[in-house]
């Protein structure tokens, strides 16, 4: 085999860019004369220099240090590491099909089915822990393993084949979980704390991981061969390499390390949730892009990638410090990640003296005409898929047999709350003899969209909706009026569109309670920070807006910052942490809903019993832990008697009868005293 034409100044197989396929093939090493103080001085220069990502880490870190006192402390700095981890074992193991010129979709879904298959069998089977981390284990890995023989003997699009396991991964976890939230085994949740109470166990398993990478792609034959085929995959396969076995290796490979990030954001958060790590995927490819690696294949690093995945962490957890609006998060997020692609390209053309060899000495990029080929056959394929997921939503709405059919879409169906209001909606539809569709955003506004237009284009009588985005939903929402489809809001209002019908609980009220319960417990003086939910929402408008109203009464409490976490249980558990940097000096925290102050009292730990923290919602696992004593109170909805009466309200403006144009549904704060009453 005679993939690796150049020389390098390390042992064959190290984790350094002088690898076969690495980012300085063919560069030669600096003489051993320039030591001293400016010997290294001009070695780390030239590190730097080389390795645009790590130069722009290193200016980030600089950068955040300067603008917050709380960025550059070890607590703070071990936070990066833990909320780096996840994302980082994920690159990790989407290096290893980045660098053999694939691409995995997959691995923020099979994180999901991974954890949820190692929480359902150890909790609801019965099956001994061990014996369900192996399963869980096992379940990423045939996962990968089944993308990788639709790659390498399927000949399938990696875009294509991954893909598919998105969507399948995905959907057996909301199968096995029922859409809800399972319990994670205490003697796995050990992997999300610390050990010694100071070094967290997700840091050490993120270490480890990359360690792993570093020997598979520089010291085994899979590795080596790795880059050879990303290179030139025809001319490895002429050198004798097992081509399609490495490359179903390498698919198995990446399944296997999503399981374990699954597993680790899981035991964070003590609980397997089947819609975990949405949009996990495009962060870990970003890392590794970012670390280094090119997406046509041969070329990337572990290191790089720990690199890509702390840019990452670091930018989430220094905008928090410094209380950047969530708008802007976005842009600044986005603009820094393209400044260090942008900076490490420019390196590349400077200081690459040649394209990177494959197998044979050839240089194995694949020509202008037949990248724009490939990008053709992407872009039909999914072309047809859209056209069939099209067509059989349209066959399914067509079964109905002339009875009333309602379509009714949901942000989330993670989320306890929503899962409550599908069964009071269902219960009602079918005691009435309605057809009722229900679908889940998955708290993605497009998906929402285009769910909408589909409920419209089937001919629905009607559309009961539950924004992911009151703004983003409404263009849809107004199409479907325009076809005469009454719709009804949900929980959370639609905006610039007249729907039938707001059927909501008193979210101002409900501000108002929990700033007199604060008030309360503090004595009427202390210091708040505010979770928020989705931007953009009614629900988190009307909560903080009711809240503000409420606090307005107390002068002596202080509200220390507001920072969005989206109405999600790790978010929420990310953001206070953050925020505990940025203020030591915290007395309580109002969460606007329970998945936030869920996590917020995670963060908290066991300073969650002294510093009171106010959920909004009413859940069963809020419920438990008012009763627990770790969460101070919740503000109860009914979301049963909310699916009953949204439904009841779309029969009603399907007849083109008179509807109410908004209708309140009472909400109460819940606290230890009354827990009872609700349980």
């Amino acid at each position: 085999m005679t993939a690796d034409t150049t020389t390098s100044d390390t042992p064959n197989g190290s984790d350094s860019p002088k690898g076969p396929g690495g980012p300085g093939v063919g560069r030669k090493t600096s003489s051993a004369g320039g030591r001293g103080a400016g010997g290294t001085l001009a070695a780390a220069r030239g590190l730097l220099l080389d390795n645009g990502a790590l130069g722009a880490l290193v200016a980030l870190i600089a950068a955040l240090t300067l603008l917050s006192g709380d960025f550059l402390t070890t607590d703070n700095l071990l936070n990066v590491g833990v909320q780096a981890a996840v994302t980082a074992i994920l690159a990790f193991g989407v290096t290893f099909v980045v660098v053999s010129a694939g691409i995995d979709l997959s691995v923020g879904s099979v994180a999901a089915l991974s954890a949820t298959v190692l929480a359902w069998s150890a909790t609801t089977e019965g099956l001994p822990v061990w014996l369900a981390v192996l399963l869980a284990l096992g379940t990423g890995a045939a996962c990968g393993l089944v993308s990788g023989a639709l790659v390498a003997y399927g000949r399938l699009p990696p875009f294509i084949a991954t893909l598919a396991m998105l969507s399948v991964g995905r959907g057996l976890a909301l199968v096995l979980a029922d859409g809800s939230p399972i319990g994670f085994p205490s003697s796995v949740s050990g992997l999300g704390d610390t050990l010694g109470g100071w070094l967290p166990v997700p840091v050490l398993v993120m270490a480890a991981a990359g360690l792993l990478t570093a020997v598979v792609l520089g010291r085994t034959f899979l590795g080596r061969g790795l880059y050879a085929i990303g290179g030139n995959e025809e001319a490895a396969r002429l050198s004798g390499l097992p081509v399609r076995r490495q490359k179903a290796a390498v698919y198995a490979l990446s399944g296997l390390f999503a399981a374990v990030a699954g597993i680790v954001l899981a035991a964070r958060l003590d609980t397997a949730q089947p819609t975990a790590g949405q949009g996990y995927e495009l962060d870990a490819i970003a890392a590794v892009v970012i670390g280094g690696a090119s997406l046509s294949g041969g070329v990337g690093t572990a290191s790089g990638t720990l690199v890509g995945a702390l840019i990452l962490a670091v930018l989430r957890n220094g905008l928090n410090l410094l209380s950047v609006s969530a708008f802007w998060q976005q842009v600044v997020i986005g603009a820094v990640i393209a400044l260090a692609v942008l900076l490490d390209t420019a390196r590349r053309r400077a200081g690459a003296p040649a394209p990177v060899p494959g197998a044979g000495g050839t240089s194995g990029r694949a020509s202008p005409g037949g990248r724009g080929a490939r990008a053709a056959r992407y872009a039909i394929a999914a072309v047809l898929v859209a056209a069939v997921m099209g067509g059989t939503a349209l066959w399914r709405d067509d079964g109905s047999g002339g009875r009333t059919t309602v379509g009714m879409s949901l942000s989330t169906l993670n989320n306890t709350f929503f899962v409550q209001l599908r069964a009071g909606a269902q219960a009602e539809a079918k005691a009435r003899g309605v057809d009722l569709t229900v679908t889940d955003a998955q708290n993605d506004a497009s998906q929402q969209a285009n769910q909408l237009q589909n409920f419209t284009s089937g001919g629905k009588s009607s559309i009961i909706v539950n924004p992911v985005d009151s703004d983003a939903a409404s263009p849809a929402v107004r199409s479907a009026i325009t076809a005469d489809i009454p719709v009804v809001a949900v929980d959370r209002a639609v905006s610039k569109a007249k729907v039938a019908s707001l059927v909501a609980s008193d979210n101002v009220s409900g501000g108002k309670q929990v700033a007199r319960a604060l008030a309360e417990r503090l004595g009427g003086e202390g210091r708040v920070v505010v979770l928020q939910g989705t931007a953009g929402t009614s629900a988190s408008r009307e909560r903080g807006a009711g809240f503000t109203a409420g606090i307005k009464a107390y002068p002596g409490i202080e509200v220390l910052a507001r920072q969005p976490a989206d109405f999600d249980r790790a978010k929420g558990l990310d953001v206070m942490t953050n925020l505990l940097q940025a203020h030591d000096d915290i007395d309580a925290v109002f969460a606007e809903n329970d998945e936030m102050a869920l996590g917020a009292t995670k963060a908290l730990g066991s300073r969650a019993r002294s510093i009171p923290v106010v959920g909004f919602d009413g859940t069963p696992d809020a419920l438990k832990a008012v009763k627990a004593g770790t969460l101070y109170a919740s503000v109860a909805q009914q979301p049963r008697e909310l699916g009953k009466l949204a439904l009841r309200q779309a029969l009603t403006a399907t007849d083109d009868k008179k509807t109410e144009a908004v209708v309140k549904v009472p909400v109460k704060v819940v606290t230890g005293r009354n827990v009872g009453d609700f349980s």
